[in-house]
């Protein structure tokens, strides 16, 4: 089934899966995880009930039994996994994805991530290929609800900064960010702004992904047009947060990885996860500034969260504004994320200076950004890529565990596939505006071919 994806489960729903697909799920999760109950979150997505429904009869006529979370962020879904050591959860989600679509994102005990790899294509082949076999009545589960806003909440509170004198503009995108931050925000001192606020899963504004740039027009305008100190964005179902500078700039979210280690005051020697997308100018920063110990890694929730415990890190950060904290269970967190930065606005704001200041010490190359090619062959392209990269003089190394990262003195080249949509991405550095343009030139022809 296409909707087994490397980090979750995730389609259109009704007609890339059904709640028969669902059920089944649902049905083989307690055996595949060798568990007798799984905790369940959802967003407010149309489908959700209905995907709710059909995976809590598949759990309890396993004979295991369902905790309803209700309404809630995928992080919050972690939070009570972890915090409550339940042996299992699923959050009902397609996190940044239109309306039509939903999905499935679960974890094992202490909110680690079942992937494509520790238990997903597994799971596909017991739901595709086995046949579902109810328990008897009395041997079937039970389901009871569970409210965790108030430990949550509490959970979180240390973490908010006074915002006294800062001016801060949030755009909830209509997701489930509002359940929480108006709350924890309420007494932060702060003059704030919020749009987008109601809680709709038909995400009647813009939709829930801030990567995409006409989905960052409202949030821009509010910040420039109210000359508000930062903008705050948040995805659908909370575990992305990105953020607009005082200009009105949005802050390419790799960068934030280093503003979130200033603000959590790391030590020395303190190790800190990146993928492979990331700026030589946030390792560079790291490394420098905050004599931090950078790794490098693979993209995706499923990857960071094990290689964060693996090297004990006390922070990650991705290109796509995931961000993963040892003090979060090793998950990530919108919400922890951008109450984190508005600590090092506060700071700056104390010191007379602004959030591009900092921005501009840190993002001080030329930089591609993620770009998105659409090809069929992605094997064959990606080797295209390869033979040119390789036959360039200077090459200094070749990252090789999520596609390609090639590296040279004065820029650098990734190139992977995505492993959620039907794209081959490339992110290109360089040193000054010229060579990038030169070189992503070159790539961009190559890749071209491919296209269809």
């Amino acid at each position: 089934m296409s909707v087994f994806k490397a980090y979750d489960i995730r389609g259109v729903y009704n007609r890339d899966y059904n709640k028969d697909d669902v059920y089944k799920i649902g049905f083989f999760l307690p055996s595949l995880l060798q568990v007798t109950e799984i905790y369940i979150g959802r967003d407010d997505r149309a489908s959700s009930p209905e995907i709710f429904d059909a995976l809590s009869r598949g759990i309890l006529d396993a004979g295991a039994s369902v905790v309803n979370l209700g309404l809630t962020t995928t992080p919050a879904v972690y939070f009570a996994t972890a915090h409550y050591n339940a042996q299992a959860s699923v959050q009902i989600t397609a996190s940044h994805n239109p309306k039509e679509y939903n999905g499935l994102k679960i974890s094992r005990a202490h909110a680690i991530p079942v992937g494509g790899e520790t238990g997903l294509k597994e799971l596909e082949q017991l739901v595709m290929h086995n046949t579902v076999t109810p328990v008897s009545a009395d041997k079937r589960g039970s389901i009871h609800n569970k409210d965790i806003t108030a430990d949550y909440l509490q959970f979180l509170a240390p973490f908010v900064p006074n915002c006294s004198g800062l001016k801060i503009g949030i755009d909830f995108s209509n997701g489930m960010a509002a359940l929480y931050v108006p709350q924890l925000l309420a007494n932060a001192g702060a003059t704030i702004i919020n749009i987008n606020e109601e809680i709709d899963g038909n995400f009647p504004n813009h939709e829930p992904n801030p990567l995409e740039e006409k989905n960052l027009e409202q949030i821009i305008s509010l910040v420039k047009n109210n000359a508000l100190d930062i903008g705050i964005i948040y995805d659908g179902d909370a575990d992305r947060a990105m953020f607009i500078d005082e200009k009105g700039q949005f802050i390419r979210p790799d960068v934030i990885t280093a503003v979130l280690a200033e603000a959590l005051e790391i030590s020395p020697q303190s190790n800190v996860l990146v993928d492979i997308r990331t700026s030589r100018g946030v390792m560079q920063y790291l490394e420098q500034n905050m004599h931090a110990v950078v790794h490098m890694w693979k993209v995706g929730h499923a990857f960071a969260k094990l290689k964060l415990k693996e090297i004990n890190a006390v922070l990650g950060g991705e290109l796509a504004g995931h961000y993963y904290f040892r003090d979060f269970f090793n998950c990530d967190s919108g919400i922890l994320a951008s109450l984190l930065v508005l600590k090092v606005v506060k700071n700056l704001h104390s010191e007379k200076q602004v959030m591009s200041s900092l921005i501009n010490k840190i993002d001080c190359y030329a930089n591609s950004g993620e770009i998105n090619f659409t090809i069929e062959k992605k094997t064959e392209a990606i080797q295209a890529i390869k033979h040119y990269a390789e036959g360039v003089s200077d090459l200094l190394e070749i990252r090789d565990f999520d596609g390609y990262r090639f590296e040279y003195p004065e820029w650098w080249l990734n190139v992977r596939s995505s492993n959620t949509e039907p794209y081959l991405r490339i992110v290109m550095e360089a040193n000054n505006q010229s060579t990038l343009s030169a070189r992503l030139a070159e790539v961009t022809a190559i890749l071209s071919k491919f296209q269809s």
